[in-house]
């Protein structure tokens, strides 16, 4: 299924049924890996630095290491699971989140703007990030980790769909 086809019925509310990029995972993986690295880091900082609290620093090693493989593991999969986005001639739809999640429908006749990100990391994975913005007090809608290509396609999607429905936005 392509960004350009529309197969859901506008009566119809039902999930989105697109993911990002498969490499979101690895992307998520890195991403989080990074972040647990700085983590590890100030703990063998403190460990090469205060010798008078060992059993405090291998309890923190004991707890911290195999909390950050099992995230670097779990967390990129899981949230692959749950990222889900569409676009539609009536709407914007995306779910996100893994421990938190937040699923957002955001009209057509709403949009305001459409803007692609493409962050060192997501350049690095070819990935882009498309946020929608509307007139919304909730704010944007945000389409993570799509392919570069799919992004473009989408972005130009959206542009096309929100021109029929010109409206003002509010």
């Amino acid at each position: 299924m392509t960004p350009d086809s529309l197969p859901r019925s506008p009566d119809l509310l039902t999930e989105p049924s697109w993911r990002p990029s498969p490499r979101a995972k690895t992307f998520w993986t890195v991403q989080t890996a990074l972040g647990w690295l700085f983590v590890l880091a100030v703990l063998l900082g403190w460990f090469a630095l205060d010798d008078g609290r060992r059993p405090w620093q291998i309890a923190a090693l004991l707890i911290a290491v195999p909390v950050a493989v099992a995230a670097t593991i779990a967390v990129p999969r899981w949230r692959y699971r749950v990222h889900r986005w569409e676009v539609t001639e009536e709407a914007v739809y995306s779910r996100v989140g893994w421990l938190t999640q937040e699923s957002r429908v955001a009209p057509i006749s709403r949009v305001q703007t459409v803007d692609t990100e493409r962050g060192p990391l997501e350049r690095l994975f070819g990935l882009s990030t498309i946020t929608v913005t509307t007139a919304s007090s909730a704010g944007a809608v945000r389409i993570e980790l799509l392919d570069g290509s799919v992004a473009d396609r989408t972005v130009a999607r959206l542009t096309e769909v929100a021109a029929r429905h010109r409206g003002d936005a509010t």
